[in-house]
């Protein structure tokens, strides 16, 4: 038997907290075999973006179009995509592709730097959007969506329901940004909410929480599971990486990252 195949259309992140190395570490975690076609590459640590170098569409497209004549794909997911050309080359490659697709909107880094152009959050919306069997906001990305704050649980209901209304495709609204006792996210498919809730872990300063749930979305999704229980699979793989953290003191200072073997 071998493995299930997913892949990763995600920047590379230096630090490998984030991006295409933390989707890798999330699919091997789940016993699925990573691919990865590189948007662009980050040089960052958690909680500071330094700078970003796009690599040129062709390539993006030649690295999808590759790793689909020669694997089994079963699910693939999007992270940054960084530019609006990018995106379009995506759409283009995806549209042709027949299998569940992840989109992790990665707009705003945890540290605050803005990771996507304006032209592209458009594309996003008229064309990456309505290929998603999934889309995983966290509530600043939801918010930017949507043009205005959501600042309890209750606005997140209502701000799921229109997104799903909007676009025609699933939603994860990610609750974490909350704050409250516990991390509560919830899944709206157009016929039914459901939410999945875990405990806020404080006074952890880790990135790429976003992008290692919608990897383990896509691994669930790639080894056969049903959305909600790729999701549920996910959320406790997330929270035991939260909870189980690394930490490396750096004088004055301290340098955190998830636990993906946790």
């Amino acid at each position: 038997m071998q493995p299930p195949v997913a892949l990763t259309i995600a920047g590379s992140d230096n630090s490998a907290g984030a991006g295409a190395q933390a989707d890798l570490k999330t699919f091997t975690a789940f016993k699925v075999y990573g691919l990865t076609a590189i948007t662009c590459v980050v040089a960052e640590v958690p909680g500071k973006v330094a700078a970003i170098q796009p690599v040129e569409p062709a390539i993006v497209t030649q690295q999808i179009e590759l790793s689909f004549g020669a694997f089994p794909i079963g699910a693939v997911k999007t992270g940054l995509l960084h530019s609006s050309a990018i995106v379009e080359a995506v759409c283009d490659a995806m549209a042709k592709c027949r299998v569940p697709l992840v989109v992790d909107p990665v707009m705003i880094a945890t540290s605050g730097h803005r990771l996507l152009d304006e032209d592209a959050v458009t594309l996003y919306q008229r064309r990456l959007f309505p290929m998603a069997a999934l889309v995983t906001p966290n509530l600043d990305e939801a918010a930017a969506l949507l043009g205005r704050p959501i600042p309890d649980l209750e606005a997140m209901r209502k701000a799921g329901t229109e997104l799903v209304g909007r676009y025609g495709c699933p939603f994860l609204l990610k609750g974490g940004h909350l704050k409250g006792e516990r991390a509560t996210d919830l899944l709206f498919d157009g016929s039914s909410v459901r939410e999945f809730s875990a405990p806020f872990v404080p006074g952890v300063s880790t990135h790429g929480t976003g992008c290692t749930y919608s990897a383990a979305i896509t691994a669930g999704l790639a080894g056969g599971l049903a959305l909600p229980e790729a999701v549920e699979a996910a959320k406790q793989y997330l929270s035991r990486a939260v909870q189980k953290f690394f930490r490396w003191p750096r004088g004055d200072e301290r340098t955190d990252a998830l636990n993906h073997f946790a």
